[in-house]
């Protein structure tokens, strides 16, 4: 049976994955509010896909325990009706027609082969639809895939990296898309590395690094803990911060530039202040930090790297003595969804 969607559409409580000594996710406990778009963000190599095939019963957890609409998967009763999901689409059968492909699935989850072609519709594939999979882009073959996933017209969509290949245009059309399908309280998990077109469509943040929890939260209280703030080159840094301070603004820093990083202020406000003390001001700019500079911040720490010029020299090139050789030189406006549930 299915279990009552509650507040929480998707839920991992404990969930931990070791690979003989890998410990890939760990104890890793979050939960998708529904009616949310969520960004489920980390690192390559940080357990976000092998967390999605535990949510999706595609691997069995270590320990924890996944639930979908508020069941584990396996006790779903229509699993179509209530998720569908994207996590590979090279998984696709060359030879089958985008029609073909989608027929098959139809047929397994029960549900009109009509709506095969209302679902290429839907993606954008309607005249590609009597194609073979293999003439397919990687762009065609990821809107086939979230084709796949739409036909049992799921209340939950799992999305792993589905803008992988789309050209701009086609970005654009998955932002709206999946504004569109969670505007009448659906809900959207999505993985992805471009983290500017996250930030412009998600909700929800799940932000992961070596298979460990490091943020659960809005994007705006994400951005709230991380303020933005105001450079100012004046005269006298040292003696801005000291008048600020006296006006209530404590929140300013000395830069490695010799300008002054004021938060939780404005320009204007700086600026007068500064002219009060008999102080100049060369000039400002915002500092507006974004969920890119925050994602890294967060998770800089699961591979280190040397900086680039600082490699041990005896580690690298050709052993004593070598040499080279001689010689050598160097969518539609309407969405399916918006009519009545099948």
């Amino acid at each position: 049976m299915t279990y009552g969607f509650g507040m929480n559409a998707l839920e991992a409580h404990g969930l931990t994955k070791t690979f003989g000594t890998v410990r890939a996710v760990s104890d890793l406990t979050f939960a998708v509010p529904r009616g949310s778009i969520t960004g489920f963000l980390g690192p390559n190599g940080s357990g976000k896909t092998t967390t999605l095939r535990l949510l999706l019963g595609l691997a069995k957890p270590t320990a924890g325990l996944a639930l979908v609409a508020g069941a584990p998967f396996s006790n779903l009763t229509h699993p179509a009706r209530t998720v569908g999901a994207v996590l590979d689409s090279r998984s696709l059968h060359p030879k089958r027609t985008a029609l073909g492909h989608l027929r098959i699935f139809t047929s397994a989850i029960g549900v009109a082969d009509s709506l095969a072609e209302e679902v290429l519709r839907v993606v954008g594939l309607a005249d590609a639809a009597k194609r073979n999979v293999g003439e397919f882009s990687l762009g065609m073959r990821q809107r086939l895939a979230l084709a796949t996933a739409l036909l049992g017209d799921p209340e939950i969509l799992v999305l792993d990296e589905p803008a992988n290949g789309l050209d701009p245009e086609g970005i654009a059309w998955l932002r709206d898309f999946l504004k569109s399908f969670a505007a009448g309280g659906r809900t959207v998990l999505i993985s992805s590395h471009l983290l500017r077109e996250v930030e412009a469509t998600v909700d929800n943040l799940v932000i992961v690094s070596s298979g460990a929890l490091v943020y659960q939260g809005t994007i705006e209280q994400l951005r709230s803990s991380r303020p933005s703030r105001t450079l100012v080159a004046v005269s006298d840094p040292a003696a801005l911060a000291l008048a600020l301070a006296s006006n209530g603004i404590t929140n300013s820093q000395l830069l490695p530039d010799g300008r002054l990083g004021v938060a939780e202020s404005n320009a204007d406000t700086i600026t007068r202040i500064a002219q009060e003390s008999e102080l100049t001001v060369f000039g400002t700019s915002y500092e507006h930090v974004d969920l890119e500079q925050v994602f890294l911040s967060m998770t800089a720490g699961q591979y280190a790297a040397p900086v680039p010029g600082q490699f041990p020299p005896q580690s690298y090139g050709p052993p004593p003595g070598y040499g080279p050789p001689p010689g050598y030189g160097p969518p539609p406006t309407q969405s399916y969804w918006e009519g009545e549930r099948r």
